[in-house]
C-alpha cells in the first residue's frame, strides 16, 4: 500500500470553506484515507509526503455539459467506434491541463438513428492518467424550435408516445445502462412531461432546456423530477415579472422544488450581473458549465472553421457562432476559467466558486456519482487538483496519481 501526504494546503470543503490540514490518499485503491486511522493500524510512516506549499488543495472539477474539446467533437462518429473511443481518449488526457477529472460527454440533436450508436459507447471509462467520462448528456431532440439555438431543426421530435419516444430514439438499453445519463428535453414539447418520471426511476437526470415553458409548466416538471436547468438565460424565455419563465423556478417558495441549474460563465452567454443574480438566489445549486466546443483548445487560431452538415463556426477568443448568423454555438471556454470568472463576476471566495464545479455538480448527478466524487472525503476517489490563490490550475491528479503538472 502506497500512502501520500499532502501538506501546508487549503482544503476545499464541501460547504464552500477552506481548512488548513493535511490530506493522505492510498495510491493502490485511489481513495482518499484518514491519515489517523493508517497510523494506528499499522504504525508505519507514509510512503511519501508532498509540500503544497500553501496552495489550496480541491476535488478535482466534474464538466456537466461539454459537447467537445481540443478537435474532438463527441456527436460525431463517421469514422467509426473504435477511432471515436481513440478520440475520447485524447480529450481525456489533455483535459486534466484544466483540472477537469470527470466529464458527460454532451450529444446535440442528432439524426434519430445515430443516439443508439453514440451512447452505448458512453458508459464510464477511465483513460490510464486521464479524466473519466462518466457518462453522457444528451441535449435533445426534444426540443422546442423557436429555442432550437445551434441544434438543427429538421431533426427536433416531439414524445406524442411518451417514454416509448424516448426509447425509440436513445433506445431502452440506454435509459437503462450504468453511469450518468443526462437528458435535456422541453417540458411544452408535446409528451414530455409525461416521460419525466419513468426516466428519473431508471437513473435518467431530467434536465429542463431549450424551452419556452412559463413558470408554472416549469415547476411541474421539477415536481415530476427534472432537477436541472441547461444553461441557464440560454435557449429560453427572460425572465418576466408577471410570468418568470423557467428561470422563475429558481424562485420557488419551497427550496427543495429550486433545481440546480447550469451557468456558462464566458461572459459571453450570460452577462456578468445576471451570474450574479442567479448565484445570489440560488448558491447551493450553481452548477458550472464549459458548454465547450470541439474548438475549445487554447492553441486553436481564431478563424473560421468546418463543423457539421456543411456549415462553419466562426472562433473570436471564447466566443463561437455559427457563420454567418448571430446564433452562439457553444463556448472555447475551460472549467477553470469559469470558476475564476465567477469569483470576478460575483466577488465570491475561491473556495465557494470551487463548490460550483465539484460538490453541487455531484449533487446534481447524485447517485454514484455523489458518493464518490466532488469532495475531500474518506472512501472518495483521490480525484484532486492543486490551485493557487487565485485559481490557476498547478497540478491535477486522478485516482492518486498525478497526471497533469505546470511547467
Amino acid at each position: 500500500m502506497g500512502i501520500t501526504r499532502f501538506t501546508n494546503c487549503s482544503l476545499a470543503l464541501p460547504d464552500g470553506s477552506l481548512r488548513r490540514s493535511d490530506l493522505f490518499i492510498d495510491t493502490e485503491s485511489g481513495k482518499i484515507i484518514s491519515g489517523q486511522a493508517h497510523f494506528f493500524s499499522t504504525r508505519q510512516p507514509v510512503d511519501r509526503t508532498i509540500d503544497v506549499q500553501g496552495n489550496i488543495l480541491a476535488p478535482g472539477y466534474i464538466d456537466a455539459q461539454i459537447n467537445g474539446a481540443f478537435g474532438v467533437d463527441f456527436s460525431s462518429i463517421d469514422e467509426g467506434d473504435a477511432t471515436y473511443l481513440k478520440r475520447l481518449n485524447e480529450v481525456s488526457r489533455r483535459i486534466v491541463e484544466t483540472g477537469t477529472t470527470s466529464y458527460i460527454p454532451t450529444i446535440i440533436t442528432q439524426r434519430k438513428e445515430l443516439y443508439q450508436k453514440l451512447l452505448p459507447l458512453l458508459e464510464p471509462r477511465s483513460t490510464p492518467e486521464g479524466a473519466h467520462v462518466l457518462g453522457y448528456h444528451a441535449e435533445g431532440p426534444f426540443l422546442i424550435p423557436e429555442k432550437k439555438g445551434a441544434h438543427e431543426e429538421s431533426f427536433l421530435l416531439d414524445a406524442s408516445e411518451g417514454i416509448k419516444s424516448w426509447e425509440d430514439v436513445y433506445g431502452a438499453a440506454a435509459l437503462d445502462q450504468d453511469g450518468v445519463k443526462i437528458i435535456t428535453a422541453a417540458p411544452d414539447v408535446e409528451g414530455v412531461l409525461e416521460c419525466i418520471a419513468p426516466a428519473v426511476e431508471r437513473g435518467v437526470t431530467v434536465s429542463i432546456g431549450h424551452s419556452n415553458a412559463p413558470v408554472d409548466l416549469a415547476a411541474k416538471a421539477v415536481s415530476l423530477g427534472a432537477s436541472w436547468v441547461t444553461h441557464l438565460f440560454n435557449a429560453m424565455p427572460q425572465m418576466h415579472h408577471r410570468d418568470p419563465g423557467v428561470i422563475g423556478t429558481l424562485g420557488a417558495q419551497d427550496e427543495s422544488q429550486r433545481p440546480f441549474y447550469g451557468l456558462i460563465v464566458d461572459g459571453i452567454h450570460v452577462h456578468p450581473n445576471a451570474v450574479r443574480l442567479a448565484y445570489d438566489c440560488h448558491p447551493e445549486g450553481g452548477v458550472l458549465v464549459t458548454d465547450a466546443m470541439s474548438l475549445m483548445d487554447p492553441r486553436l487560431p481564431d478563424g473560421k472553421h468546418e463543423w457539421r452538415d456543411g456549415r462553419y463556426i466562426v472562433k473570436e477568443g471564447l466566443r463561437l457562432y455559427i457563420d454567418g448568423t448571430s446564433t452562439l454555438a457553444g463556448s472555447a471556454i475551460s472549467l477553470d476559467h469559469c470558476v475564476r470568472n465567477l469569483v470576478s463576476f460575483t466577488s465570491i471566495p475561491l473556495s465557494k466558486a470551487i463548490q460550483c464545479a465539484t460538490w453541487n455538480v455531484a449533487q446534481m448527478l447524485g447517485g454514484k456519482v455523489a458518493k464518490r466524487k466532488g469532495a475531500l472525503l474518506e472512501g472518495r476517489d483521490a480525484d484532486l487538483v492543486v490551485l493557487d490563490g487565485d485559481g490557476f490550475v498547478q497540478s491535477t491528479w486522478v485516482m492518486g496519481k498525478e497526471v497533469y503538472r505546470l511547467n
